[in-house]
């Protein structure tokens, strides 16, 4: 899966932000580290929202993982 990684200048540092999931946030001195920063900003993101899946679980069907690629 791809995804779109926008940078933008910030006051001190370079902001990169995911425009398909605007929660994913990173900064660095340099593009190549905003580059390797979302990876990690990315990761934590969805591991944060693994642990937080538990709410309204009556409703939930089904639960399965699934991968993409």
């Amino acid at each position: 899966m791809k995804f779109t990684l926008l940078i933008r200048q910030g006051q001190t540092q370079l902001i990169g932000q995911l425009k398909e999931i605007p929660g994913v946030l990173t900064q660095g001195q340099t593009v190549a580290e905003v580059r390797e920063n979302i990876q990690d900003a990315l990761a934590l993101y969805l591991e944060d929202m693994r642990e937080d899946d538990s709410d309204n679980d009556d409703a939930v069907i089904a639960r399965e993982e699934v991968e993409v690629a």
